[in-house]
């Protein structure tokens, strides 16, 4: 019973997490803005990263929108799950390191009053990654190399 409908737990927390943000990111809320400017602004503070940064800043939201609803479609049926999920896991820990390690920070600002969302954002980033994770070990048959297609 478990085996039978736990994936598909998983699946629905990924997809609620993505598919709710899709309208901030293809918005271009004031949010997604505030969110993409603080780390393209520390991106500017790294000459490798100096000419991606206004691309960044640009069409960070839009790019990683784009890719986030990719996996959803992929995470919706059997045979490419395990492709969405490590899509969606890779997505993730991208922005789980520019909270860590940016000053985007846990607990970041949502609007110029200086409000924060006490890491609500964070915490959905890290349930999106154990999830994913969860996918692909349950999935991992279906990886080349470990007896699947």
């Amino acid at each position: 019973m478990v085996s039978k409908y736990l994936p598909w737990v998983l699946v629905g927390y990924i997809m609620f997490v993505f598919l709710q943000s899709l309208v901030f990111k293809f918005s271009g809320s004031q949010e997604t803005v505030i969110i993409f400017d603080t780390i393209a602004d520390w991106m500017l503070g790294f000459t490798v990263l100096v000419p991606i940064a206004e691309g960044f800043r640009a069409h960070g939201g839009l790019l990683v929108g784009i890719t986030e609803l990719l996996a959803c479609g992929l995470l919706i049926f059997t045979v490419t799950r395990v492709w969405g999920a490590l899509l969606a896991m890779g997505t993730i820990s991208g922005a789980i390191f520019f909270h860590l390690f940016t000053p985007l920070g846990i607990n970041r600002v949502v609007d110029e009053a200086g409000n924060t969302d006490g890491g609500v954002l964070f915490f959905m980033a890290c349930g999106v990654w154990l999830c994913s994770a969860a996918l692909v070990y349950m999935n991992r048959a279906d990886l080349p190399g470990f007896g699947g297609r």
